[in-house]
């Protein structure tokens, strides 16, 4: 039997949704169309339509585009290519900075630690499903609110100081990692659930000895994410609340003293901190897989 009478004689098998998609014109449709895709479509139409709205209708107050633009070029090229401490030494902004980072590390360590026993009221596979919702409900709304808005919030009650700082950014880490800490707990396996059920065990033994375990590196994950958003929120409440740091030197440079070679010299500082925790946050993520 020749080859070709072979290839004739084999069975041929039809892909039944490729058929389905084919169009009146013989066309096959890539991707179908779906409810989620429409709306997408829809918002990043009305989002382009915003934006040029805006700047169609903006009040540039009759500025010079040409000469703002050379004027920004020239200021970066002194707040980057001539960095210098004028009104501050090294050692005391580098003092500031761990003044930062102090503020950014506790108010991380308050919110994973209360976002841990919040996520087991979150979680839907181990929580009521009324009290996850509730839950859910209250954690969406602190997340909504920004987290400078409730350093000021809770500096009214605490005044001006690094007291309030901490308690604003515990208070919306809180939200940001239960919510996260909920959905690494949801991904543990439902099978391993009901055999540590099955044998007897407690409800702290299931969680310390099946869900801890399986979601620890993508809690950690998760953790030290929220650290690096922290250390940038500790800058910018520095000066808001009078907290100090690092952000309050920024403040300084830039609306006060009007230096732009100290504010480059101190955003190189804030640049190199942010590059070293990640290294750090990176190591330790590696380790704990």
């Amino acid at each position: 039997m020749s080859e070709l009478n072979m290839t004739e004689k084999l069975p041929v098998y039809i892909d039944i949704k490729e058929y389905m998609r084919k169009t009146r014109s013989g066309k096959i449709k890539t991707t179908a169309k779906s409810k989620g895709g429409i709306a997408i479509r829809i918002t990043i139409f009305a989002l382009v339509a915003l934006t040029v709205y805006g700047f169609l209708t903006f009040d540039y107050k009759d500025i010079d585009m040409a000469k703002a633009v050379a004027g920004t070029w020239n200021n970066a090229k002194v707040l980057f290519g001539q960095p210098k401490l004028t009104y501050n030494t090294l050692a005391g902004a580098l003092k500031e900075l761990l003044v930062t980072f102090s503020l950014g590390a506790l108010s991380t360590i308050f919110g994973a630690i209360i976002a841990f026993f919040g996520a087991l009221l979150c979680a839907k596979n181990i929580a009521n499903p009324i009290v996850s919702g509730i839950t859910k409900s209250f954690v969406a709304f602190i997340r909504a609110v920004p987290t400078i808005l409730w350093v000021l919030i809770f500096t009214v009650a605490a005044g001006l100081g690094s007291v309030a700082a901490v308690i604003g950014l515990t208070f919306h880490s809180c939200g940001y990692l239960i919510k996260a800490y909920a959905e690494s707990i949801e991904e543990v396996d439902a099978g391993t659930i009901e055999a540590l059920k099955a044998s007897g065990a407690s409800f702290w033994q299931i969680v310390f000895q099946a869900m801890l375990p399986s979601s620890i590196s993508r809690m950690t994950a998760w953790t030290f994410l929220r650290f690096e958003i922290n250390f940038t929120n500790a800058i910018a409440v520095g000066a808001a609340a009078g907290a100090g740091g690092i952000g309050f030197d920024l403040y300084m440079a830039g609306s006060h003293y009007f230096d732009l070679r100290e504010l480059g010299f101190i955003t190189y500082i804030v640049f190199a901190a942010v590059i070293l925790l990640e290294i750090l946050a990176t190591g330790i993520k590696a380790k704990v897989k």
